[in-house]
């Protein structure tokens, strides 16, 4: 068996997974609620019958043998942390990594299309989407030896597309610091957005579950929230050339399911001349899989192994 975890700034998803790609034993932390990582992946490993390896999906970038999570206070040693859990071998990649190896080893039945695009297309894959914070990662040639690209993209500075946009960005800034994306496609700023496009404060579950029931303002931010997100994946399509396809993930995205069709997103995401019809031939669908940061984890661990 495989350890393979999720580490999230919200949440800490830990599974173990089998060489067929089966993910078992499922378990769900809220980081505030755990005093110590090592706990739950111990408790994990005690209970599997042998396990010498394990794959950690971060919230964050991965470049050294010392990882901090971008949205939660932890630091995470990758060597102390292998000695400690007495395993022969762990790695660390990022999350939203983990869910672009996930995309090939999913069924139709987790994947909700939203434009089917030329399925044929040869290119690379793409998963972005806002959560906690805001990931994005590509598979490179996934059709042959895909390669793993992840990024930092929700701290690429956001532009105003119009005199309306302006105004709100300029109340949406931080003093003098420019909005980046993840300040408004995130959690944290799905409530930005609502308070300054209403006045009041609300978290973002309850902007969702209001969006869902008819409620105007709710549906309002909602609405732009997807409008400037279609932009950004737009933006994303385009720079990592993902013709095979652009895949939403994190949570919020998932939580937005039932939003895209009747919102501009796609529309958003297409208006990009003179890449438009470009952009209209690429399949875009949400990741609506409970659990992609774990598949991943595993699916890398797999094709390591292979």
């Amino acid at each position: 068996m495989i350890l393979v975890a999720d580490i999230g700034g919200t949440n800490t998803r830990v599974a173990l997974g089998d060489r067929a790609g089966q993910l078992h034993n499922i378990r769900i932390f809220k980081n505030a609620e755990i005093d110590d990582l090592r706990g739950p992946l111990a408790a994990m490993i005690a209970a599997a019958p042998v396990v010498t390896d394990a794959v950690l999906a971060v919230a964050g970038p991965v470049e050294s043998e010392n990882i901090s999570v971008t949205n939660y206070p932890w630091k995470i040693s990758q060597a102390q942390l292998r000695s400690a859990l007495g395993l022969r071998r762990l790695t660390l990649i990022n999350d939203f990594l983990a869910a672009a190896y996930a995309v090939p080893a999913l069924g139709a039945d987790k994947l909700l299309y939203l434009q089917e695009g030329g399925r044929q297309q040869r290119g690379n894959i793409l998963v972005c989407g806002p959560g906690t914070g805001f990931g994005a990662a590509a598979l490179i040639d996934p059709e042959h030896e895909p390669v793993g690209v992840a990024s930092e993209a929700g701290h690429i500075i956001l532009g105003a597309a119009d005199d309306g946009e302006e105004s709100l960005f300029n109340r949406l800034r931080a003093g003098d610091e420019p909005v980046s994306v993840e300040r408004i496609l995130s959690g944290d700023g799905l409530v930005r957005l609502y308070r300054a496009m209403h006045g009041s404060l609300l978290r973002s579950e309850e902007i969702i579950t209001r969006s869902l029931t008819g409620d105007a303002k709710a549906n309002d931010t909602v609405l732009l929230f997807l409008r400037i997100f279609g932009r950004v994946s737009g933006d994303l399509a385009l720079a990592y050339n993902a013709m095979s396809g652009v895949f939403l993930a994190g949570g919020v995205g998932r939580a937005l399911a039932r939003h895209y069709k009747t919102s501009s997103f796609l529309d958003s995401f297409r208006a990009h001349p003179p890449y438009s019809d470009r952009l209209a031939n690429v399949p875009v669908a949400v990741l609506i899989h409970e659990q992609p940061g774990l598949l991943g984890a595993l699916q890398f661990s797999l094709a390591r192994r292979r």
